[in-house]
């Protein structure tokens, strides 16, 4: 790959991370994205729903598709005066740029559009069709985002066969590891009833920190195994505990707990709350309870995806990656309920979300080469 390309791909990703596009904002990125795509031959939907702003892009008339899927929104920035530089100028230090978004994932969505013009510049035959996705809802809710698209594109008979996410997953060196799945997320929110009194009259009260101690260890203990070898055992984790009226004679009269589970696709959703709910119905606790889906857990078996990313990897950096499962989630949640082989791959994560968020700038290269090579893969006659 020539500097030119390089430098091509340094550049949209500097401009990208100049717009302020703090969830749900977009901030024009988008549009930036849509007029390349458009000079090179891609047909445009923006799909606006709510505040959020989507775009669609496809280039080919026919066979299967292969998508590029990101966001163009970031997290906000935290204190302003913890960073060495503006996070909205995308500053080189040494080996690195430094700006919010630099990894998660602006370097990506550059990527994307340079790997794209890249191999339609070499003039391969194509047996299939490109397409690109974005969202300015990733970081947020994620309510108004790919989600809503899906929908869209399922009324139109649309369906993507291969999807890359462009979310960061290398660790020590790009392409060392690739997401295969992700684990799903259900959220509960727990009101435990009880009847507000005073200390020195326990009998005319009932105090929900008494009651509910046992089951809290019970709770505590909960696990779901993983069936399918490739995620870690699914575990309940409680994350806010609180009750009191901050009186210290006052009995009160409720507990509010809040829990997460992330779980492997060998587990149900229903599974888990029959499991939480049981345990509470058998210490006879008086509660409210709302429960919050996340997102589904995903596993792609089938390898053509796989094996495209994973062979491109070792072509352009010379390394054999890892297949995991682990982290947070992403958009591919959305994908891959419809049938679409997901797989995950972008630069390096240990800064993402943090102040001087970066990413090595010899890696927007490596990330052009490896996008560009997959395509050759899977949508052209090469």
């Amino acid at each position: 790959m020539t500097e030119d390309f390089m430098s091509k791909t340094i550049e949209l990703t500097k401009e990208l991370i100049s717009k302020k596009s703090i969830t749900p904002d977009d901030a024009g990125c988008q549009q930036i994205i849509a007029s390349r795509l458009e000079k090179i031959g891609f047909h445009i939907e923006h799909l606006k729903f709510g505040e959020v702003d989507n775009l669609w892009a496809t280039y080919g008339d026919s066979g299967p598709i292969f998508v590029f899927l990101g966001h163009t929104d970031v997290v906000p920035t935290g204190p302003i005066d913890q960073w060495d530089s503006d996070p909205f100028i995308a500053t080189e230090k040494g080996p690195l740029m430094v700006g919010r978004g630099a990894a998660d994932m602006k370097s990506s969505v550059a990527a994307f559009v340079t790997s794209i013009e890249d191999f339609l510049e070499e003039k391969h035959s194509l047996i299939g069709r490109i397409g690109v996705l974005l969202t300015s809802d990733e970081e947020g809710p994620a309510i108004d985002g790919v989600s809503k698209v899906v929908d869209y594109l399922e009324k139109k008979g649309e369906k993507i066969n291969w999807c890359l996410v462009g979310e960061p997953t290398s660790d020590n060196r790009l392409g060392d590891i690739i997401k295969i799945g992700r684990r799903g997320s259900i959220s509960a929110k727990i009101n435990v009833i009880g009847t507000q009194g005073h200390v020195a009259y326990p009998d005319k009260a009932n105090n929900p920190i008494h009651s509910f101690s046992v089951p809290l260890v019970e709770l505590s203990n909960l696990k779901w195994k993983d069936l399918t070898g490739e995620f870690q055992d699914s575990v309940l984790q409680i994350s806010n505990l609180n009750s009191g009226t901050g009186a210290t004679n006052v009995i009160p009269g409720n507990l509010l707990l809040d829990l997460n589970v992330r779980h492997s696709p060998s587990t149900s959703v229903e599974e888990i709350k029959d499991d939480i709910e049981s345990i509470l119905k058998k210490f006879h606790i008086d509660y409210e309870i709302d429960w919050v889906i996340g997102g589904k857990p995903f596993l792609t078996t089938e390898l053509d995806l796989i094996n495209a990313v994973k062979d491109s990897i070792k072509e352009v950096k010379g390394i054999e990656p890892i297949c995991a499962t682990d982290g947070g989630t992403s958009d591919g949640r959305f994908i891959a309920p419809t049938g679409a082989q997901v797989v995950e791959f972008g630069p390096g994560n240990a800064s993402i979300h943090k102040v001087n968020e970066s990413v090595r700038t010899e890696d927007l290269e490596g990330l052009n080469a490896i996008y560009k090579t997959i395509l050759i893969k899977l949508v052209s006659e090469s």
